[in-house]
């Protein structure tokens, strides 16, 4: 057989920030409508029992005050770079896929200059010039669109290896007067791809993505506080119904896809990573995904799930999830030589993707 270029993850690496925040600690905040109208507090107990059925998630992670998104991809960074045991220097990229820049915990306006992959880059300590660093904003799925363009760099030819990262520090960004804001969480992880010779369909074997902006980019937006003694201070804001509706009924499509490009079917995938974004969600997903398949009997263990324990940290979730197996630190969780993964994110409203990829 002929030998390709192909794109494989030789090490992973991810943070978790220490500090567990609780359900119980939303019981005392004061929500409110988005036109003002307040929740009364004696409510709280309620909505965090829906939102918990809802999403289960029970706990999320938030950074101390003195670390930013930067900080904690240099730390996933890191601990890739060990996972590969490979000399940092020999990267040719460093992608950070993230979406609100850096946001220190006294001034919560976002820093992008320098972009946060020259400052992971520096932080790692890398001196090659040649080794190229920038940012990429593409709302949940970052990373996952991160490693499909590392894939075209490597199996291009021009480059061997590429560090992509996604970091987050949602807890920034989210306003404490939203009940959505009790998604939100920190984190950062990442994966090292290196282009390897292969006469056997190994790494990334297909990828496909799709943007619907025309009716969907305004499902996410940067708006006031929900509180009516707010400032100018902008936060979060979704429409999550909508967001709901928009992944069940088109993520499947583009896993589809990708595994028809890939030569595969659904039964002979071994895992599906998704996007920790919404427990429910993801299981709506996968069930009209096998449904439109024509298969009956979802595999038990099929899509191993964080969001409960870590919360959505949008970027973060992907690359985390993936660490967190190949350290065994998932029980009942691991990947096999020859193992087919599909890895899939959805996001930013109207972005979403689909990774193929058979496991070394």
């Amino acid at each position: 057989m002929t030998e390709r270029l192909s794109s494989v993850i030789i090490g992973t690496g991810s943070h978790i920030p220490e500090r567990r925040v609780l359900n119980s600690e939303f019981l005392e905040s004061q929500f409110y409508e988005n036109y003002g109208k307040p929740y009364c507090p004696s409510t709280n107990g309620k909505i965090v029992e829906k939102f918990s059925g809802i999403t289960d998630i029970i706990e999320r992670r938030y950074v101390p005050d003195d670390l930013q998104a930067s900080d904690i991809a240099a730390a996933a960074g890191a601990a890739a770079l060990e996972s590969a045991d490979i000399d940092r220097e020999t990267l040719d990229y460093v992608i950070v896929a993230h979406n609100f820049g850096d946001v220190r915990a006294e001034n919560r306006r976002s820093d992008f200059v320098p972009s946060l992959a020259a400052r992971v880059k520096q932080k790692l300590e890398i001196e090659s010039p040649k080794c190229l660093a920038y940012d990429l904003p593409f709302g949940c799925p970052g990373w996952l669109q991160g490693m499909i363009q590392a894939d075209y760099f490597l199996r291009s030819g021009d480059a061997r290896r590429a560090l992509v990262i996604g970091t987050e520090t949602l807890s920034r960004v989210a306003d404490p007067h939203d009940r959505d804001s009790m998604l939100y969480s920190d984190g950062a992880g990442a994966a090292i791809l290196e282009a390897r010779s292969s006469a056997e369909p190994v790494g990334i074997l297909a990828h496909a993505a799709r943007s619907d902006t025309l009716a969907h980019a305004e499902l996410m937006w940067m708006g006031k506080s929900y509180s009516p003694d707010s400032d100018d201070t902008l936060f979060l804001k979704m429409n999550g119904r909508k967001l709901y509706e928009y992944a069940v009924t088109t993520v499947p499509g583009v896993v589809a896809e990708s595994l028809d490009k890939a030569g595969f079917k659904l039964d002979d995938v071994d895992k599906v990573l998704v996007h920790q974004a919404n427990a429910k969600m993801n299981d709506a997903i996968l069930k009209r995904l096998f449904k439109q398949s024509g298969i009956e009997r979802i595999p038990d263990g099929l899509m191993p799930m964080t969001v409960s324990y870590l919360g959505n940290s949008s970027v973060a979730t992907l690359p985390t999830l993936l660490d967190l197996i190949l350290r065994g630190d998932m029980e009942g969780q691991r990947l096999d030589s020859g193992d087919l993964v599909v890895f899939a994110a959805v996001g930013a409203g109207m972005n979403i993707n689909s990774v193929v990829y058979a496991w070394p």
